[in-house]
Order: C-alpha cells, then sequence, then structure tokens
C-alpha cells in the first residue's frame, strides 16, 4: 500500500492532535496514574477511535494497582539513611546495613520499576484503552501505537532549578549515601583514627540534600501532561482518522492503539495489559510502537534500550522506524533512555515478550517542562508532531509492505 497521501497531511494531523490534547487538558480533571482524570480521558479517547477512527473493537480496561509506591519509596529510603547517620555515631554495623537497605529499595522500585513496597499504599484503579481496526482481509501482520494517557505529579526542583539541579540534587544524594558506607566501615576499623572527626563533619554536608529528596515529587500537584504524554496517545489516533478520512482500508494488516494508564506510576498500566492478553497476538507479526514526549523535532529519537538502560528494544521493529525517518528525510537518533533517565511503556511490552520499541521526542537531559507545569497545550511543537506523524505513516506503509518480517 502507498501511503503518501497520508504522509503528506502530516501537518493537517499535527494541527488535529494539537485541538484533540488542548481539549482534554482545559475540559477534563487532572490525570495522575490511577485517578477520575485518567479515566475520563480514557473514555473519552476510546469514544474517538471508535466514532471517528473506525475501530471495530474498542474497550476501556480497568486495573488494580498502588500509584503512591513509585515516588512513596523515597519516604523509607530517606529515612532509613537519616537513621543511619544517626547510627554511625554508635552503631556503624547497623548504620551500613540501614544504607545498604535503602539503596536496595531505590534500586528494585525505582531503577527497575518492580512491585517492592507497592502494598504499603493505597490502593486505586487504572485504566488502559485497547482498539482495533481490522484489515479487509485474511489478518497476515498486526501494529500497534501506544501511549499513555496519564500526567506525571510535579519535581518542584526541576520546575525551579532545572535538570542540572533536579539530576545533581539526586546524585549528590547517592554520593552521600555511599559516602556513609564507607566511613561507617572505616570507623569500624579504626575507631580512634583522628582523622574520624573530619570524616564525620564532611557527612553534614549531605543531611540537607537528604531532607530535599522528601519534596523530590509535588503529589498535590498534577501537571498537565500535554506533551507527556497526550502528543503519545494521539500519534495512533491520528494515523487511523487520516486513513479513514481519505477512505484507505488495509488487506492484510490489522492496525491497534493501546493506551496504558498509570505509566507515571511505574509502567503499571502497561504491566497490567501485558498480563490481561498474554499469548493473545502470537497468531502473526505484531510490531508495537510506544511514544512518549514528542515535542522537539531535533530529539526524535527511537530508543534501543529502555528502563533505565536496562532492557533491550526489539532490533527489527527499532530499526524499521529509522528506516522509515532515512527514506522521508527526517532527522532521527539512534539512542536508548539512559541511566537515572526512567522508563517508557516500551520496556514492559519487551519484557513481556512483545516485539516493541520506544520512540522519544525530548532532551533525556531534563528540560524545564518535564513534569513540570510547563507542560502545557500551549507549549507544544507542531513540527515534532508532524514529523513523528510522517514516520509513522511511513512505517505502516513499510510494514504493510512486508518490511521486517
Amino acid at each position: 500500500m502507498n501511503l503518501s497521501s497520508v504522509i503528506a497531511a502530516k501537518d493537517k494531523a499535527a494541527k488535529y492532535m494539537l485541538k484533540e490534547i488542548t481539549h482534554i487538558c482545559k475540559d477534563m480533571e487532572k490525570r495522575s496514574p490511577g485517578s477520575e482524570g485518567e479515566r475520563q480521558a480514557c473514555e473519552y479517547m476510546a469514544k474517538v477511535l471508535k466514532e471517528d477512527c473506525g475501530c471495530e473493537k474498542v474497550a476501556v480496561e480497568s486495573f488494580k494497582e498502588n500509584p503512591g509506591s513509585f515516588y512513596g519509596w523515597i519516604y523509607i529510603t530517606i529515612t532509613a539513611v537519616l537513621i543511619a547517620f544517626v547510627l554511625y555515631f554508635f552503631a556503624p554495623v547497623a548504620s551500613i546495613i540501614l544504607v545498604l537497605f535503602g539503596l536496595a529499595l531505590a534500586f528494585i522500585q525505582f531503577g527497575l520499576y518492580k512491585k517492592c513496597v507497592d502494598k504499603l499504599f493505597p490502593e486505586k484503579t487504572g485504566h488502559n484503552v485497547t482498539a482495533f481496526k481490522k484489515c479487509s482481509g485474511e489478518t497476515k501482520r498486526r501494529i500497534i501505537f501506544n501511549g499513555h494517557p496519564d500526567a506525571a505529579w510535579e519535581w518542584p526542583v526541576n520546575y525551579k532549578l532545572g535538570g542540572v539541579g533536579f539530576e545533581g540534587h539526586a546524585v549528590i544524594c547517592g554520593l552521600g549515601a555511599l559516602y556513609l558506607i564507607v566511613i561507617s566501615a572505616i570507623r569500624l576499623a579504626n575507631p580512634d583514627a583522628s582523622y574520624i572527626k573530619t570524616l564525620s563533619l564532611i557527612t553534614l554536608v549531605f543531611v540537607p540534600f537528604w531532607v530535599g529528596l522528601y519534596f523530590m515529587w509535588n503529589k498535590r500537584r498534577v501537571v498537565d501532561g500535554a506533551n507527556d504524554n497526550l502528543s503519545g496517545c494521539y500519534m495512533g489516533i491520528a494515523l487511523l482518522k487520516e486513513l479513514k478520512d481519505q477512505g484507505i482500508e488495509l488487506e492484510n494488516t490489522e492496525i491497534g492503539v493501546v493506551l496504558t494508564g498509570s505509566e507515571e506510576a511505574g509502567l503499571r498500566g502497561a504491566k497490567a495489559w501485558c498480563e490481561a492478553h498474554k499469548g493473545e497476538f502470537d497468531d502473526v507479526p505484531t510490531f508495537i510502537y510506544s511514544y512518549d514526549t514528542i515535542h522537539d523535532p531535533k530529539y526524535l529519537m527511537t530508543n534501543y534500550r529502555d528502563l533505565n538502560g536496562t532492557v533491550a528494544a526489539d532490533k527489527d521493529v527499532s530499526d524499521l522506524f529509522m528506516e522509515s525517518a532515512k527514506a522521508l528525510g527526517i532527522g532521527c537518533k539512534k539512542g536508548m533512555v539512559p541511566p537515572l533517565g526512567g522508563a517508557t511503556d516500551s520496556a514492559a511490552f519487551a519484557q513481556a515478550g512483545f516485539r516493541a520499541t520506544g520512540i522519544t521526542g525530548l532532551n533525556h537531559k531534563l528540560e524545564d517542562y518535564y513534569h513540570t507545569r510547563r507542560d502545557t497545550y500551549d507549549n507544544m511543537n507542531l513540527d515534532g508532531l508532524a514529523d513523528c506523524f510522517a514516520v509513522s505513516a511511513k512505517v505502516l506503509e513499510s510494514f504493510d509492505n512486508g518490511a521486517k518480517q
């Protein structure tokens, strides 16, 4: 199938995305993970997929989660480190144990996105959307476009000091915790050494940074999340709508749009979706493109690794996006979600055995709008949306013609 007419409609599609995203941001409740606003947005976009995009199968699916745990571990870890600081003067062994416990919890809950302390936090109900447009003939392949409808709680340090301040704060806290382990070990080995007092005084430098981590996130302020990640949600929606508007039906390629909630709470919606649909799409080659924060065209990127660099994306799925961008003369970088960079829902799909990759459109060195109140519908980039739309349409064209299968 030749989709050059769809690719040519990229500017029209970008304006449509902006209009829809503006409506959701202005007229619906805030969309924190597991919130009423998340549900409202899911139900609205499900309606759009059915009525405006021609999807025959549309479902809003619920799942249970404990979203407060994703940042709630901070309270446990930092409290453990502060207690360890006090115990350092009396019981260095206990100090080492507490710091190691706090760091292990941070690594498991935040570094690997595992459900380590979820049950300590209130349970809520999150929502996903699953929608499919059938092909006119036999289904020989399937492509799914994914985004997450929820929005983040604000990161006050990033809002006030920017990415350098935010990441610097986290790094200093981590170094301080390691320093506390080292001097505790030194105190155990040489309790009467003359330099112990100096080493102890240096530790005081880290205390205000540790305390500051209690305020790393503001759970009382939810950002609009126009870029992160209504932009990702509407990439697949806009593509299906343009196909319908032009009367184009694919003969052997089924197209899906899957919106997975509560990504900002540790990919909880994507994990729940993978569990609910395990084995359901093994019948034909199925590619998943997970979009997250499509903003600046110069940062359009295919992420070959995800989840702090620990999870590999599917090479063929990733290469197809890169090749499609090159065919259109649109810049697209080959990259990864780096350590301390978090994750996209692509990681959850890959971990569950799906062939998936993550597409982003932001500088991984944190922008000032990332997880702050600046992430608004009037701070979106139409060129970034248009370029990503065009490449996605080219991906669909190539995939429909049998590429990478």
